[in-house]
């Protein structure tokens, strides 16, 4: 067949279906997230000001602004907010990397033997099941106020996903690759070193990304209830106060702070995951 066969335009007579795309649809990313934060800051202004909230509920956007800016300088100048970041970091990187080892090596057991699929994978979703918040006390109660109590509640929150998401990659590598590895005579672990786990990788990292935001959430948690010397404190002594502006402010430097440990997340699936192109970028 030619190339002019395949470049032919359709006959006449033929009925060509062509998607009609809105103009809303048209926005540039860049300019439809810029628009939205707009209406909500003004949506947020117009609330606060007016009244229909109490400013000790909702403080205005130039108080909290003023808040931001209060804490980024202490940040930027080592002040005590530094170092409360970096207790919260500390907390955060070693409950991570804690949940990647546990989650990995559960979800190899689960999705490799018929032992931990059958027998610790109902274990597992009855852990999952329950209000893991309420384990916090429990944590306290038995690690103390430091914070391994932090981080044993943000592993626990964030194991899970990760198991989750090891088990399904394994169980989803094709079934000819499986009995072409087996034709050729490898071995159990060759197929698992070679063959399922490069398989499966977009499955782990959709599991590390939801755990990525998890453990955030457990960290911050774990400080809110048990004290220490983490972002969680400073915001539980500013709520006590009815800084709400303060909290906010804190609010937003986290919220970062979880952004970019997901993003280094979506940066190593780019780096290891290059042949899932479009799966990463629709993460990311």
């Amino acid at each position: 067949m030619s190339d002019a066969t395949l470049r032919a335009e359709p006959a006449p007579g033929d009925t060509v279906w062509v998607e009609q795309v809105s103009w809303f649809d048209r926005i540039p990313r860049s300019v439809a997230m810029l628009l939205l934060a707009v209406a909500f800051i003004g949506l947020w202004h117009l609330v606060s000001t007016v009244g229909i909230v109490s400013p000790i509920i909702l403080p205005t956007p130039a108080e909290t602004l003023r808040h931001l800016i209060f804490v980024g300088e202490n940040l930027a100048t080592g002040g005590y907010m530094l170092t409360s970041l970096l207790v919260t970091l500390q907390e955060l990187v070693i409950s991570f990397a804690l949940a990647i080892f546990i989650g990995f090596t559960l979800g190899v057991l689960v999705g490799e033997t018929a032992f931990g699929e059958r027998a610790v994978m109902p274990y597992l979703v009855a852990l999952d099941t329950m209000p893991k918040v309420a384990f916090a006390p429990i944590f306290i109660a038995w690690l103390g106020f430091g914070i391994e109590s932090k981080v044993a509640l943000a592993t626990f929150i964030a194991t899970f996903p990760i198991v989750v998401g090891t088990a399904a990659g394994l169980h989803a590598a094709d079934e000819n690759a499986r009995m072409a590895f087996k034709t050729m005579g490898a071995t159990r672990w060759q197929t698992l070193v070679k063959m399922k786990l490069p398989m499966g990788l977009p499955q782990f990292f959709t599991g590390l990304k939801i755990a990525s935001v998890g453990v955030m959430a457990g960290v911050i948690t774990g400080e809110f209830l048990g004290g220490g010397k983490g972002f969680g404190e400073l915001i539980r002594v500013a709520s006590t106060n009815l800084d709400t502006a303060r909290v906010f402010a804190l609010i937003l430097y986290l919220s970062l702070l979880g952004l970019l440990t997901f993003g280094l997340v979506v940066l190593a699936e780019r780096k290891l995951v290059f042949w899932h192109r479009s799966s990463v970028r629709a993460a990311g």
